[in-house]
């Protein structure tokens, strides 16, 4: 279980449907991707229910490509990420990437007192976060703005407070996420991806964020669910279950307003969705 929501809520569901439907009892454990998938290789860890693409993409290249040891669900949901501006930013000239490296106009994302901007880039266990730090040292914005790292409930807290105060924020974001439906938030334009402009070197390098570069918006992202391929051989029709899981971004956006929220908690969450959903569970799992 990843520490975001979508992700809690997606690992208690499919930890209450596989009971529901194989009879078979899961424990959800909150881990970081690495973690996750050293515990898949290891034999520690048989599901990840939201792999990042292409965040993870070294890593789906070690265990999935060349290894073998890990299997992706085909079936991915339509993501996006990037960086957005709350509407009192954009009207103070935050609107692309290029104004975020205008020390004169960043200051007014200062809260601190210290004349210099801050923006939360992620959590600290996410794959994102160190790219979003890549991406803030090529365009050159890292040089006028903090850049902080922080569990995302506390900079979820930190936009509401900000919003409410209309205190300009700028912060890492994607979607699908609830903020779009609770926030009447800004995407901070930036030129289009291009592949030959993203230079990221592996994460197990320890000066891989130095020796990285990526001067355009993020590629097209999706996420999947992953499990340990020893566990497919052992459990096939459950590797066969997971492979056919189809969330939409409109129910995993859902998922993420009702824990992030409405403080519901995951299991509760995912025990009531099982409920809601149980033809539509036993599809994916026809035998």
């Amino acid at each position: 279980m990843p520490n975001w929501p979508s992700g809690q809520a997606t690992a208690n569901i499919l930890k209450i449907a596989i009971a529901k439907e194989f009879g078979v009892s899961a424990e959800v454990q909150e881990l970081g991707a690495l973690n996750a998938f050293v515990g898949l290789e290891g034999g520690t860890v048989d599901i990840h229910p939201e792999v990042w693409r292409p965040n993870l993409d070294d890593v789906i290249k070690k265990f999935v490509t060349d290894k073998g040891v890990v299997v992706l669900s085909p079936r991915g949901v339509p993501a996006w990420q990037g960086i957005c501006a709350t509407p009192a930013a954009a009207e103070k000239g935050l609107k692309t990437i290029a104004d975020l490296s205008d020390p004169e106009k960043t200051k007014v994302l200062d809260t601190d007192g210290d004349g210099k901007g801050e923006m939360w880039i992620g959590a600290p266990t996410w794959s994102s976060t160190g790219i979003e730090r890549v991406r803030a040292n090529t365009y050159g914005y890292a040089k006028n703005l903090t850049l902080v790292e922080a569990e995302e409930e506390v900079a979820m807290a930190g936009l509401d407070a900000a919003v409410a105060t209309n205190q300009p924020m700028v912060f890492a974001c994607y979607a699908p996420h609830f903020i779009f439906d609770l926030h009447k938030i800004v995407r901070i334009t930036e030129p289009a991806h291009d592949a030959s402009k993203w230079k990221l070197v592996g994460a197990s390098d320890p000066l891989w964020i130095s020796k990285s570069s990526a001067s355009t918006a993020w590629d097209a992202a999706h996420f999947h669910i992953a499990y340990a391929a020893a566990f497919g051989k052992k459990h096939p029709d459950i590797a066969a279950f997971l492979e056919r899981v189809d969330f939409s971004p409109e129910e995993v956006t859902a998922m993420s307003y009702a824990l992030e929220v409405e403080r519901q908690p995951a299991a509760d969450y995912a025990k009531k969705w099982v409920e809601d959903h149980t033809a539509r569970i036993d599809g994916w799992a026809k035998r």
